[in-house]
């Protein structure tokens, strides 16, 4: 099959990244040149714009940072489903709202092109590596005929159902790792307060009851300083405020996950939206007068 492919970003790159090392043939578009030229060196042929990038493709893959983002590419005269052939397929791998996903895909069938939702979790730092967990949402043969080309991007692929299921399962993920990065901040404070060595709390905390993935991975970077989650504080007001909906539309009060939203909402006006998430912890350091840094730690998430 050939695929066409929009959007090289943080992840999208590495992921393209891993389909032409499989030996995918991929026409790649991006508003950053250079991040095109990076996948031309790999392999990639370039388009000249997202029309060219869909013309032809069994498939367009998407990697885009917002569900305006992800309209804009494939809306419209100019955009991808105007120039799709009828029978193609939509992956979409960005993390969009419920409604969003349903509506783009009811776009997408007035044009006769099928969708396949696969945002994808784990951190971004197990794409390099092809080991994120894609959650896939769609019909079984659309999954079927492109699950070859999703396992050279991960190492595990859930089929949560229906178009929406993968987009609300991923929410939830996100809604749950950002709870879990403030808790983290709160309990390396009290640590540090308690006068404890944050070197050997963690080693504790990773071997107790208390473990998380989002521990393991997102301390290391807070002890360190750098706060290099590869992860915006925008990227989870984003992910908060899908939560929030969700809370409303199903009536579940999300007290907690909203306590969690206005933390970053406060995060962001100190720091702006381009800051790393854990300057939600930063924030905590400044109030508290506290340094959360021990020696040993990587300025990056440590790759498993």
């Amino acid at each position: 099959m050939s695929y066409g492919f929009v959007g090289l970003g943080t992840l999208g790159a590495k992921l393209a990244a891993n389909l032409l090392a499989g030996g995918i043939a991929l026409k790649v578009y991006d508003l950053n040149a250079e991040a095109v030229a990076k996948a031309e060196a790999l392999g990639a042929a370039a388009a000249t714009s997202v029309a060219d990038a869909a013309a032809g493709a069994d498939a367009l893959i998407t990697c885009l940072p917002s569900p305006a983002a992800s309209e804009a590419v494939v809306a419209g005269p100019d955009g991808a489903f105007a120039h799709m052939s009828s029978g193609a397929t939509w992956i979409e791998m960005s993390t969009l709202g419920v409604d969003d996903i349903k509506r783009l895909s009811a776009l997408a069938d007035e044009h006769g092109v099928k969708t396949l939702e696969a945002p994808l979790t784990g951190g971004v730092h197990r794409a390099v590596s092809g080991e994120m967990t894609i959650l896939a949402g769609g019909d079984d043969e659309v999954l079927a005929a492109h699950r070859p080309l999703l396992e050279l991007m991960s190492a595990q692929i859930v089929h949560m159902g229906p178009i929406g299921s993968a987009s609300l399962i991923k929410v939830i993920s996100n809604m749950l790792c950002l709870i879990d990065l403030v808790a983290a901040g709160e309990a390396l404070s009290l640590a540090k307060a308690g006068g404890l060595d944050l070197g050997k709390a963690y080693e504790a905390i990773t071997a107790s009851s208390g473990n998380s993935r989002e521990f393991e991975d997102w301390a290391p970077v807070i002890l360190n300083g750098s706060l290099n989650t590869g992860f915006t504080l925008d990227l989870g007001l984003k992910d908060l405020g899908f939560v929030s909906d969700l809370g409303r539309e199903h009536g579940v009060p999300l007290k907690l996950s909203s306590l969690v939203e206005q933390l970053f909402v406060k995060a962001r006006a100190k720091h702006g939206g381009s800051a790393w998430t854990p300057h939600v912890v930063k924030m905590m350091e400044e109030e508290t007068g506290l340094n959360l840094r021990a020696d040993g730690f990587p300025d990056v998430i440590p790759k498993d």
